[in-house]
Parts: C-alpha cells; structure tokens; sequence
C-alpha cells in the first residue's frame, strides 16, 4: 500500500549496480550542505507552517528515497496560489503584535514614519512574526518575478508583492506602505544566472542535473543521515509521498524532518520538524489549498490606497537604516570570523567576539536579585574552555563563555560544551 523504502545511502549503487566513485573533496562538501540546507530550508520555511490532518493515506506506486528526491529536484513548479498555514514552537516568547514596533525600534530617526523612525510596513520587523505562534498565509507566484504573500490576521492584513522589478509591503492596520526596487537579478531566478552564462570556475565539480543532485544528497547522507520514504498521505486535497529525514549522529537537537512532497509535481506540500527532545513539532508549515494553474494578473497589481503613508527603501538607505545589519566596521579584525566544529548534523559555529561576556563582567557588581534574573535566562556550565552560559531553544542553542567566545548550533547543551572543549 504506502511505500516504505529506505535509503542507506553510503555505497550508493547506479543502474548497473557498481557503485559510482565521487571525489572525495565532493563528498565532505555535501556533507556538509544537506544538513545546512535542510536548516536553511527550516529558517526560509519559519513563514510558510501546518498541522494539516491527513484525510486517508493514497494508494501511490512504490519510489524510493533516490526517485523521489530526483522527482523534487526535476520539479519545474513556477506557477501556484494557496493557503498556508504555519504553526512554530521554538520555545522562545510569542513576537506576534511586535512587528511595527520592532520595524520603529530598529529604524534610526527620520528613517521613517511614527515617533521612533520606520515603518510598520517594512518586511523585516513584521517577518520576525512569523518565529513564533501559529499563521494564515495566503501566497501566490507566477514565475521568478512575481510572487505575493499575505500574512492573515482576525482584522488586519500585511502584503508583500514583488512584480517587475517593484517591492511593495502594505500594512491594512496602520495604512503603511514600503516601497522598494527589486535586485536587477531578481527576476532571472537563481540569482540572475541566465542559460548562457557559464558557472563559476571555481565550481567545475557541481552537479548540474537533477540526477546529480539526487545523488549527492543521497551519498552525502550517507554517513549523518538516514532518508527513506515513510508512506504517503493527502495534503491540501492532494496525493503525496513523504520523505523522512532523521539524524544518525547524536548529539543533534533535530529528531527528524518529515516533506511531503505532491506525486505530480515533485512540489513540497509540507514541512515538519520535530525535535529531538520530544513533544509536538517546533516547526510545521504546509498548505490548506493549492492550485498549480496561473495566478490571476490583478494578483500581483498594487497600488498604495489613499492616504497611505509611503516608505521608500532609498530614503531609508540614505538615513542609515542598513547599518544596524551590518557587522561593525572592523569586526573580522577582531576575530569575529566564524569557524566551524564538527560536521553534518552536529556542526557548531564557533564565533569570537574579542570581548568579555556581558553578564561576566557584570556579575561581581550586579545586586544579588539582578544576578538571580541574569542566571535564570540561561544555564552556567564549565569546563576545560572556563565557564559560560548556555542559552537553550528546543532548536538552536548558544553557549557565551566568561571571555567572549560564542558557539551555536543546534545540538544539545551537552554537545556545546564538548564542542567547545575541544575548540581549547
């Protein structure tokens, strides 16, 4: 009935049954990218989440983990509207309500409307919303240069819109508007590489087909990774194959990562993340609704309604609005490049910061009653690197350390410190 086909991939076998030898610099990167991808897809996805019931499990022939990762690999999915619905429990305080006061709070003065600079409107403070508690989207796409998403509130709508080469955000609740210029490359997809323009030199080993890819994914899992094909199940009206990713290391704060993926188009329906820790998924998006035909036009067509308050992304630029995301001048020189421990799932990013740790250097002053509140956001831990603290999420954990080095990863309280004992 559901197909169960697991993929151990280490030895991987092509169609004559040889296995297929890959440089072995190839396979330390791929290594290292399924893990960081599969991450990334996790932090890109925090707005996009459901807890869709299943309504039946379909009867779908037998594929294997290689098949269908080459099925979402070759998926030329462009055109698509629906609802999404995203549930995350990150273990950290609920943002919703914070996005115009966090767009206000990270705006410099004059840089935009309100008494505090900005705009509630601007993408970055209201997307912040989406890392916690549970959303409605409503999202469109026709192609790599139009896409539209709608974050749905009881009384209250944010829109973001991207169409030729225009980037508008409007606010309904505040009736702000955020206007920007689109990247020339936004509009080409995969970051403006056209079909004539040639790869990188520096990358003359990169797979290039979905086959190639499959493959590398595959091989890369290998050694940190189990994958295999764990049944099927209806999402958004539509069949679908799940994918089941699952750690073999230890040490790793993610238990498994569940995709559904649609048995047509090789198009993820749904992404699930459960930590290791248990209890329920700390990330889980997936669409209601889904329709694969063309958008309407109008879908993508804005216009600030009247009397709207209009941000341009210029003005804000030339306030100075961007530096409060950049790394301040001189950072690399203090050592602030990061550096990586370990491998696969286990990784730990190593960052030092060339300063003390705030709560150390204040700890020796600090009244007893400020040092009890100081304690209580995170966990003092020692070891062969000193002492520090650990800051926990049920996904990403950091250990700050009394002399400014900062590691973070998503493992176990345990696992930061061997990381970092083994840094020293």
């Amino acid at each position: 009935m559901a197909p169960n086909d697991s993929a151990q991939t280490t030895g991987e076998t092509g169609e004559t049954g040889e296995a297929r030898d890959v440089p072995a610099g190839r396979r330390r990167a791929a290594r290292y990218v399924v893990p960081v991808a599969v991450a990334g897809v996790a932090a890109a996805t925090i707005g996009l989440v459901p807890a869709l019931a299943a309504s039946g499990d379909p009867d779908l022939p037998k594929i294997s983990a290689r098949q269908l990762i080459e099925k979402i690999a070759a998926s030329d999915t462009e055109q698509l509207s629906g609802t999404v619905k995203i549930r995350t429990d990150l273990g950290i305080p609920s943002l919703g309500g914070l996005g115009g006061s966090a767009a206000g709070a990270l705006a410099p003065k004059g840089a935009g409307g309100g008494e505090g600079g900005g705009s509630a409107a601007e993408p970055t403070g209201r997307l912040m919303e989406l890392a916690s508690g549970e959303h409605t989207l409503r999202v469109a796409a026709d192609g790599p240069g139009k896409q539209r998403v709608s974050i749905l509130d009881s009384a209250a709508e944010y829109s973001l819109i991207h169409n030729a080469g225009e980037v508008w955000a409007y606010d309904s609740a505040s009736n702000e508007a955020y206007h920007a210029k689109a990247p020339t490359d936004a509009a080409k997809g995969e970051g403006g590489k056209g079909k004539d323009q040639a790869a990188p030199n520096e990358l003359p080993a990169a797979p290039a087909t979905p086959q190639d890819f499959a493959e590398q994914a595959l091989k890369a899992a290998g050694d940190t990774t189990s994958v295999t094909v764990d049944g099927t199940a209806r999402i958004a009206g539509r069949d679908a194959y799940q994918l089941l990713i699952k750690p073999k290391q230890d040490g790793s704060t993610i238990g498994s990562i569940k995709v559904a993926v649609d048995s047509r188009t090789g198009t993820p329906l749904k992404f699930t993340l459960l930590p290791s820790g248990g209890g329920k998924a700390a990330i889980d998006v997936g669409f209601t609704k889904v329709d694969f035909s063309k958008p309407a036009a109008s879908t993508f067509d804005f216009s600030p309604p009247k009397g709207a308050k209009v941000t341009e992304a210029d003005k804000s630029k030339a306030a100075g609005k961007e530096g409060i995301h950049q790394a301040p001048e001189g950072a690399k020189d203090h050592g602030v490049e990061p550096n990586v421990i370990g491998e696969g799932w286990t990784a730990v990013v190593q960052l030092d910061t060339g300063a003390k740790s705030p709560a150390a250097g204040a700890s020796k002053d600090m009244p007893a009653q400020a040092q009890s509140f100081m304690d209580a956001l995170g966990d003092k831990v020692d070891g062969k690197f000193g002492s520090g603290t650990v800051f926990e999420t049920r996904l990403v954990n950091a250990l700050m350390t009394d002399d400014g080095k900062v590691y973070v990863g998503a493992v176990t309280k345990d696992a930061l410190v061997k990381a970092a004992n083994e840094a020293k």
